[in-house]
């Protein structure tokens, strides 16, 4: 896949940062390799000096409101792979909504990340692909998850940065396997919307 690299379906180029992520988009499906301990996180036991590790993301700047929208499917083989949607806001200012196995069971998990990195799990699913979507207006963000990319339950929501940061925000995917030796993730069905959701608790 080139860098910068244009996905049909999305308004904005996408770039890979990070470790080297294998990135390819055929047939509406986007793949990306996590390799072995690729993780994105900063412990919140650490030191403000602690570096972050670090995964493969593939992210581009969408203008204004949005919805980003994915089913992710993760080839599990470690505690804690996954697959995710995720947002940049700054060095440390950074946050994502993953399926993943935490630790023996796939899960909806969210990350927020100021200066060091919360980590939440939300609520457990069956199989290895699940639909997920941020939203933002302004400087606040939410993370919702659905089984069929209809009804969609929520996740999370939160502000990340200033108004302007915020609104410069690289969004897009990322796969992570920190204590493995590297996984496979999916995203399908994907799609971006203009404006935040009509509601975040009724299911729309």
């Amino acid at each position: 896949m080139v860098d910068p690299c244009e996905l049909p379906v999305l308004p904005f180029p996408l770039r890979a940062y990070g470790p080297r992520g294998n990135w390819s988009y055929e047939n509406d499906v986007l793949t990306g390799w996590a390799g072995a301990r690729a993780d994105r996180f900063v412990s919140p036991a650490g030191t403000s000096l602690d570096p972050a590790s670090d995964a493969p993301r593939l992210l581009g700047a969408p203008a204004g409101d949005f919805q980003l929208i994915a089913r992710v499917t993760v080839g599990f083989c470690a505690p804690f792979d996954a697959g995710a949607l995720y947002l940049h806001v700054g060095d440390r200012e950074w946050a994502k909504l993953c399926l993943e196995r935490s630790p023996d069971k796939p899960t909806i998990c969210t990350v927020v990340t100021r200066g060091h990195s919360d980590d939440a799990n939300s609520y457990e699913v069956e199989g290895d692909s699940v639909w997920l979507r941020i939203s933002r207006t302004g400087k606040a963000f939410a993370f919702h998850a659905s089984t069929d990319g209809v009804r969609w339950t929520f996740v999370r929501i939160f502000a990340l940065g200033t108004e302007e940061s915020a609104g410069a925000a690289l969004v897009g995917f990322l796969a992570q396997s920190p204590v493995g030796e590297g996984c496979v993730v999916t995203f399908d069905r994907i799609d971006f919307r203009e404006g935040w959701p009509n509601g975040l608790r009724d299911g729309s």
